[in-house]
This record gives structure tokens, sequence and C-alpha cells, in this order.
């Protein structure tokens, strides 16, 4: 191969990467997004309204109000996750959890079952309100409780379950109806009830029926 021939190679070579450079300069100036203001990302901060007070917590019913409209066919629904450590029916093995059979109202200790220390450290029954707290949480209830159970942090629901085991009895307790645990109408709300009136005395105030004060 002659130089002339080599010459017409090399330089047919070099426009092609000079083409490629042209190209590659022309399209970063048509297509580069321009530069921003000022870098990072603008992030957007609502606005907070000084001196206005805070937003009020959306009232919660109370679990009389729960249970006046329960249903326990969905609540025997909800109760099958606890048929792998507890049995319903009257007479029936204790598992890896005590039978639950009368269990509303009943003592939360009773022979025959090994309860945890501090499930025999809580004592007291198993009322409404007790099963309600309990099946919120059980171990926020019952720091140290032996059950493994979440717990059931929507109302609806624990009241279902509630109503549910209510029916596992001979004599089933009598819960509260639509009107019974409807709000009296022009009732102060709870946290202004307990206050005394100007000019009056303080009056002591008693538990909730159905609960006991414990001693730790």
């Amino acid at each position: 191969m002659d130089s002339f021939e080599l010459n017409k190679i090399l330089g047919a070579v070099l426009f092609t990467f000079l083409c490629v450079l042209g190209l590659n300069i022309a399209a970063g100036a048509i297509f580069s997004p321009p530069e921003p203001a000022k870098p990072g990302y603008e992030i957007a901060i609502p606005e907070k309204t000084e001196g206005g007070p805070a937003p009020a917590a959306a009232p919660q019913e109370s679990i009389a109000q729960l249970l006046a409209n329960a249903d326990p066919k969905r609540g025997e629904q909800i109760a099958k996750v606890c048929q792998t450590c507890h049995t319903f029916e009257k007479g029936g093995p204790n598992k890896v959890g005590p039978n639950l059979w009368g269990i509303v109202g009943r003592p939360k200790v009773e022979p025959g079952f090994n309860y945890s220390a501090a499930m025999k450290a809580k004592g007291g029954d198993w009322t409404i309100d007790e099963l309600n707290q309990f099946l919120t949480s059980p171990k926020g209830y019952i720091p140290g409780t032996a059950m493994s159970f979440a717990g059931l942090p929507k109302g609806p629901q624990r009241a279902d379950v509630i109503a549910f085991l209510n029916t596992l009895s001979d004599s089933p307790k009598p819960l509260p109806t639509a009107a019974e645990a409807k709000p009296a109408e022009g009732a102060k709300p709870t946290a202004e009830a307990g206050k005394p009136q100007e000019g009056q005395p303080a009056q002591p105030t008693s538990p909730p029926a159905g609960t006991e004060s414990q001693s730790k």
C-alpha cells in the first residue's frame, strides 16, 4: 500500500471522528436542560399558624357506644385467629392459653392453668372495660404477660370480639343498647363533668363501675 492510499484512510478516519465530535457538541447544546437559579431541590414546608389553637382530636366512642352496635357474628370471625391458643366451647381444654368459655365477668386467674406472674399480680375480674383495654394491647395493659397477641387497635373490632365472647356463657351479661349508650343531650364532656362549679366545693370522684385499683 503506497503512502497516498494510507493518507486517504487516515483522512477518512479523522473526518469521521470530527463529525462524531461535532454531533456530540451540537446535541449537548440543543438538549441540555437549563441550570436552575438556585442549586438543590425546593422543599415545600407548610406554614405554621402562630397563636392558633391546636386542632382538636377526633372524639372516640366509648366501649359502651361501640358495643351497642357490635355484631357477635363478626366477632366470631375475628376471634378465629385465637383458636391456635384458646378453645371456646364449654368445658374445653386449656391450650397455650386458657379456655375462654365464660370469660366475661370471671376472675383473671383461675385454678387449672399456669398463668404468668404478671397476670397473677394484676388480679381482678375480666370486666368489659378490662377486656377492652387488654385486647387493645395485651403487653401494654399488662406488661410481662405471656400473651403474644399484638392486639386489636380498632375499637369496633374489639367491640365485636367482646360481644362474641359474651355469648360464651350460660347467662350472657347484658350489653348496652344504642339508646343507653347514646350520650344525654346537652351533657357536658367528661373532662369538665368532674370540675366543681364556681363557689362550690370539689366533690370526690369514685372509680368507674366494674373496675378496681391495683397496687403494684
